[in-house]
């Protein structure tokens, strides 16, 4: 399958990124979210048990869990903007049935447009935002493993902002570490 095909909701995909306006069906990531209740991940919060490459695997138990939540962590600042910063989350959901992608962005972003993922120049499509927080907007992913696994092999992703329908601010991520990273997630 084209790697393109499976991002649109047309194709039959299950990523969460679409192309062009077309939104995917938020409930399943409603539901994801239902069960990891409040995560203090979605901050950045928690502490670092090792480091893989830039990534950082953080826990914290959040409120009424029983069990500590692992989460693969990185953050960024734009390049032309060091005030606009950008925190990528990746977690196994408590009953590890699946796969999620938070993208905790500055507040002020242009919500309709949504979240935009390249994989090393390559347009993946958009992710819409699911809430905010007070210390910034939430895009959250179901991951397949086929984005799992183009995540895991691309060299660089760069997720795309918009503060006005027209302007879009590149946030440069780097992917190293992330494929051994994510293996080590409880």
């Amino acid at each position: 399958m084209h790697p393109s095909k499976y991002l649109d909701r047309n194709h039959g995909g299950a990523a969460g990124y679409v192309r062009g306006p077309r939104r995917p069906a938020w409930s399943a990531f409603f539901a994801a979210a239902l069960l990891l209740g409040t995560v203090a991940a979605a901050s950045a919060q928690g502490a670092v048990k090792s480091v893989h490459g830039d990534w950082q695997i953080r826990c914290d138990t959040p409120a009424g869990a029983k069990a500590e939540q692992c989460a693969l962590i990185q953050s960024v600042v734009a390049e032309d903007r060091s005030n606009a910063g950008l925190t990528v989350i990746i977690l196994k959901t408590a009953d590890q049935k699946s796969k999620l992608m938070r993208v905790v962005a500055p507040l002020g972003v242009l919500l309709p447009s949504g979240l935009g993922l390249k994989l090393d120049d390559k347009d993946v499509g958009r992710a819409g935002f699911v809430r905010c927080l007070p210390n910034g907007c939430v895009a959250e992913v179901v991951m397949d493993d086929n984005l799992l696994n183009q995540l895991k092999t691309a060299k660089t992703a760069t997720f795309i902002i918009f503060e006005t329908p027209e302007e879009g601010i590149g946030f440069p991520l780097s992917l190293k570490g992330l494929p051994e990273g994510y293996d080590k997630l409880p």
